[in-house]
């Protein structure tokens, strides 16, 4: 199976710190089994296509829940199909 490279942003984000939103989303990622990348400007996981799926659904509930007002998810392939 293909490996999926996720990144995703979440708004409104404070410069300097992680808000609710954004904390909610990365917790609902490591949750899932993966180990997040944080960066200022996103934050990054791959895996396997069905689990990183799945977790980018957890993550979309978890943002949006905890008042996230956007959030912003690349999908590109990591591996050859």
């Amino acid at each position: 199976m293909a490996g999926y490279r996720a990144e995703f942003m979440v708004e409104p984000f404070v410069e300097g710190s992680l808000g609710p939103a954004v904390v909610a989303a990365v917790d609902a990622v490591a949750e899932s089994g993966f180990e997040p990348l944080v960066d200022a400007f996103g934050t990054t996981f791959e895996g396997e296509e069905d689990r990183v799926v799945a977790a980018l659904a957890e993550m979309l509930h978890a943002a949006m829940g905890a008042g996230a007002t956007r959030v912003t998810v690349q999908v590109e392939r990591a591996s050859p199909p």
